[in-house]
């Protein structure tokens, strides 16, 4: 298929770029090489509204939210089955620290709505929800291949340029690495999760603490997440593991056993902001990129703000803007 634009990487940002493309009646193709590091491969699809040890607010969530909502239902809707679920996040304190943090943020309101009852153990975070990933890829992936949208193999991003007006990169950890936007500050860390067989989980609730536990059908759950600064090596440990299992014996209570690994890089900066636009130098080259480990929420705006750019003329928001790095 001939068209004006080509996403290169079909992980969760090449994806909700192209649906939103396709919305918007633009011609374009994906080249996609299942590359074994993508950050897609090993997340859970979690969206928790408060997250980490001092209790934050996660960017922009009161506007991310219902519109990544609505979004997740939309492809559901049009792939003919459930992506979207409404989860319950149980958040028990690890020490003291976060206690405190929880009764001053309180007191402030800067948690509301999403912080709910409590009690000495923890408290509750609501809403929450969870996207199925796997079945979003997948299903994208037949309906692009029936429309003949869908290529397979590497890409030179240069010899692309030859045939296509606009090469958007959303292939993450390959994009940092050699996708030509070295001037963006890119960190690197990899993500484990676990896969376990256990009885008597809650089917929509979340328990966290410094580690999640994800109920995914009866009598399996994930486990996760690891947190490896600076590796870019997307090899499942032995030490992620040893750490998570044993972080699941202190958190459950219960009897488990672990029947899958899976680990993935992601890709984040410095400033917390994902980042997407225009190459400063090479107009005809776009990205999509740094997600870290809020790509289910991030990653709708960022496909919004190319389809409005390409429609519209509209400028990127410059608190996301990949040129934000090139000054």
């Amino acid at each position: 298929m001939r068209a004006d634009i080509l996403i290169v990487g079909q992980g969760l940002a090449g994806t909700l770029l192209g649906w939103e493309l396709e919305r918007a009646g633009l011609a374009f193709v994906i080249a996609d090489d299942g590359h074994a590091r993508a950050a897609t491969r090993a997340a859970a699809g979690i969206v928790n509204p408060i997250a980490g040890r001092r209790l934050v607010k996660s960017w922009r969530i009161d506007t991310l939210w219902p519109a990544a909502r609505a979004l997740y239902h939309e492809i559901g809707d049009a792939l003919g089955g459930a992506l979207w679920r409404e989860l319950r996040v149980r958040r028990l304190f690890a020490d003291e620290r976060e206690r405190s943090a929880l009764a001053q943020k309180r007191a402030s309101g800067e948690l509301a709505p999403f912080a709910g009852p409590g009690d000495a153990e923890g408290f509750w975070i609501a809403p929450a929800g969870g996207v199925d990933l796997a079945g979003l890829l997948a299903g994208m992936r037949m309906r692009w291949q029936a429309q003949d949208r869908m290529r397979t193999g590497p890409v030179r991003i240069e010899e692309e340029l030859r045939q296509h007006e606009l090469v958007i990169d959303c292939r993450g950890l390959a994009t940092a690495r050699e996708g030509g936007f070295g001037f963006v500050p890119w960190e690197y860390s990899r993500g484990e999760r676990l896969e376990i067989a256990v009885a008597g989980l809650e089917p929509d609730v979340v328990i966290n603490r410094r580690h999640w536990v994800l109920p995914v059908g009866p009598g399996a759950a994930w486990v996760g997440a690891t947190h490896e600064p600076g590796v870019t090596e997307g090899t499942p440990t032995v030490a992620a593991r040893e750490a998570l299992t044993a972080s699941m014996r202190s958190l459950l209570k219960t009897e488990f056993s672990v029947t899958g690994q899976r680990a993935g890089v992601r890709v984040h900066l410095p400033d917390k902001r994902p980042a997407a636009g225009r190459h400063p130098e090479q107009a005809g080259v776009g990205v999509v990129n740094g997600l870290g480990g809020k790509g289910v929420l991030w990653a709708p705006f960022l496909a919004r703000q190319w389809r409005e750019h390409l429609t519209h003329g509209t400028r990127f928001d410059p608190e996301i803007d990949v040129r934000r790095f090139a000054r």
